[in-house]
């Protein structure tokens, strides 16, 4: 076991969140790095969900255009491995976006496989770093909008954007695929 270590803001807000919407859940902090930062289990401990969490601040307020920033809520920047994906060991992955204006966090959550999936048919194959960036809208929809064209962008902002491989509103604080599993 390693000495003492801190858990990082993403894990913080998701642990949070847990607690405070599920007080029957167990929130458990592994004591190495496996590709899982968080394991779930009910009261009983029959049951157990792993999380790998990725944390992005909002690059709304600094990077986005004015028009767009009375729209989205929040926007958050990663960059993937697809090796990394792929071999995740983690049952879901959630992607944390804390909104700089509104004050309110949001979660992406998904199983790897279906993230992989979804970023080959948007980005294609590639042993390079993927870029993604997830906006939220204040009309809550998720979207994936990495290498969009603005006119495309104003759509999206307008609620008027239509692509089902880049729309991931489905996973937005999708906390109930983990109920599921809970239960």
């Amino acid at each position: 076991m390693k000495p003492l270590f801190t858990v990082h803001a993403g894990e913080y807000l998701v642990g949070s969140y847990i607690e405070a919407h599920y007080p029957k859940w167990n929130v458990w902090i592994p004591s190495k790095d496996t590709g899982v930062d968080l394991l779930l289990t009910n009261t009983r401990s029959t049951r157990a969900v792993s999380l790998q969490v990725k944390f992005s601040k909002d690059f709304n307020p600094t990077h986005r255009p004015a028009f767009l920033q009375h729209k989205l809520m929040a926007a958050g920047w990663w960059t993937h491995q697809e090796k990394k994906i792929r071999d995740s060991r983690a049952d879901f992955w959630v992607f944390v976006i804390p909104s700089f204006t509104e004050h309110e966090t949001s979660f992406v959550i998904l199983k790897p496989r279906e993230l992989l999936r979804r970023l080959r048919e948007i980005h294609g194959r590639t042993r390079k770093p993927i870029h993604s960036y997830l906006w939220i809208t204040k009309t809550r929809r998720c979207w994936e909008a990495r290498g969009l064209p603005n006119s495309d962008q104003e759509l999206m902002a307008f609620d008027r954007f239509t692509d089902k491989k880049r729309d991931f509103t489905l996973f937005l604080n999708g906390w109930r695929e983990i109920e599921k599993w809970m239960k």
